[in-house]
């Protein structure tokens, strides 16, 4: 006769270590033994375990979970058979799964395990997660104590990409830390790029670079490959998180080496996706290769679901911008204004306004760029309102929105330096009423201005008249 909590048990030793193909062992064993009711519960735990695989799991939880209640109807009222059910229902249908959810806490634990209810709790709170209720999951979590091991690090994983839902992202990274903590080998590798990819989020690039050559230890195959057909996806989300750490440090032609060998590994999978063609497309752009960055994000928008559309398009109309097509960038920009939700409408107003003032259209260049910096795109919005003051002639004016660039970009950035040489260039215009100003702006832009950069001369020529208007009115150079 099979006891099912001893079958249970034996089977989570194996699954402590992650070796699935002896915990399904026990399980297969025990039922070839058991009677009906002994094998009803034995498919209901095997369900618990095919559903840990995700979508690709879907088939052997559903199968299991209908072969349970073929040999027990009684399992229909079981708390664990309906938690599983409001996943699977969740994975269809959101809004379904996350009712059936919330019901299962009237529903009895029939199989009498010790951490049966631990567990179906698990999957209440994945049922919540998967239809997007990411803070009705993280009250349904239960005690991490109360599960088995496996499930320890699988609960703060989902914990975790609930908090980055939420905008919560150093709860996610020290959830993720504590997940890798928990796991091993390649969940611990898997874990600690979810840590990585949320850290390049907080733009912590030297962190995430620190955390993913801890990861690459626990990835099976050499650096330059992959070890086993199922490997290939792995390293190449490991060579895409690295491209964007790269990139951050200003590392380009690293970075460009990282998402090049991340797509052929994606290519080898034959699973090719929008993210790498889209930082690959960043990368070119950072090394002013613009026309091939295009390509690039063009297939990155062929690649997208609907919701990474936005993020592509945007992309797209920046690099026309850079190339100067005015019209291109225009027509890119305003398919993103369809999207609502995108993170960075205010941008896009704004690059849509330098779109319209390099198209002659300084009304409407005006009106994009003063929507955006009313939603907050202060430095892009402020760059395009002083070049239509300054087309106007309104020196005053368009001195102020340089000086507000100053201010709001991050010092050595492109927008700062071009917040300088413009602020520097008006106050010459004005008749040079302040010399020191004018040389305050312009060593400051000179210090991060390329000799070749026609700027160079003209702030060169500047900082010297502005020393001898200071000298010669008796003044002291700070």
């Amino acid at each position: 006769m099979i006891e099912l909590s001893t079958t249970w048990h034996q089977t989570v030793q194996f699954l402590e270590h992650e070796d699935f193909d002896a915990a399904y062992g026990i399980l297969d064993d025990a039922f070839g033994e058991a009677d009906r009711e002994g094998r009803a519960g034995l498919a209901l735990l095997g369900a618990s375990l095919s559903s840990l695989y995700g979508d690709t799991g879907v088939d052997d939880t559903r199968k299991a979970l209908r072969d349970a209640v073929l040999l027990d109807p009684r399992l229909r009222e079981d708390r664990l058979y309906r938690a599983l059910q409001a996943e699977l229902t969740a994975r269809d249908e959101p809004e379904r799964g996350a009712q059936l959810a919330r019901a299962v806490q009237a529903a009895p634990a029939r199989l009498g395990l010790p951490d049966e209810e631990a567990i179906a709790q698990f999957h209440v709170m994945v049922a919540l997660a998967v239809a997007e209720q990411p803070a009705e999951a993280i009250e349904a979590a239960p005690n991490s104590a109360d599960l088995p091991v496996h499930l320890r690090w699988r609960l703060r994983s989902w914990q975790a990409d609930c908090e980055e839902q939420l905008g919560h992202h150093e709860d996610a990274v020290s959830l993720y830390a504590e997940a890798a903590h928990l796991s091993s080998g390649e969940s611990r590798a898997i874990m600690q790029q979810e840590q990585a990819a949320v850290l390049l989020h907080l733009e912590r690039h030297a962190e995430a670079i620190e955390l993913l050559d801890r990861a690459r230890i626990a990835l099976s195959g050499t650096p330059g490959g992959a070890g086993g057909p199922g490997d290939e996806l792995h390293l190449a989300n490991w060579y895409y998180l690295r491209a964007q750490a790269e990139l951050g440090l200003g590392q380009t032609d690293t970075a460009l080496a990282s998402i090049t060998r991340a797509s052929e590994l994606e290519r080898v999978a034959g699973d090719p996706s929008y993210g790498v063609e889209l930082v690959w497309g960043q990368v070119l752009v950072a090394l002013a290769q613009t026309e091939e960055a295009v390509r690039h994000f063009e297939a990155a928008l062929e690649l997208a679901r609907p919701q990474d559309r936005p993020y592509a398009l945007h992309e797209l109309g920046v690099a026309y911008l850079d190339m100067d097509a005015p019209v291109e960038a225009r027509d890119r920009l305003q398919e993103v204004l369809a999207f609502d939700e995108y993170p960075f409408l205010p941008e896009v107003y704004a690059d849509l306004g330098e779109a319209e003032y390099r198209l002659g259209r300084l009304a409407e260049a005006e009106q994009n760029a003063q929507f955006a910096l009313s939603q907050g795109a202060t430095v892009p919005a402020s760059l395009v309102l002083g070049s239509v003051a300054l087309d106007y002639y309104h020196l005053d004016e368009a001195l102020e929105h340089y000086e507000r660039v100053i201010r709001e970009a991050a010092p050595g950035t492109r927008d700062w330096v071009t917040g300088h040489q413009m602020a520097a260039d008006i106050l010459s215009q004005q008749g040079f009423r302040d010399p020191s100003g004018i040389y305050s702006h312009a060593s400051q832009a000179i210090e991060h201005t390329d000799r070749s950069d026609e700027w160079y001369a003209t702030l060169s020529d500047l900082m010297q008249r502005a020393e001898r208007e200071m000298k010669g009115g008796g003044r002291t150079l700070n």
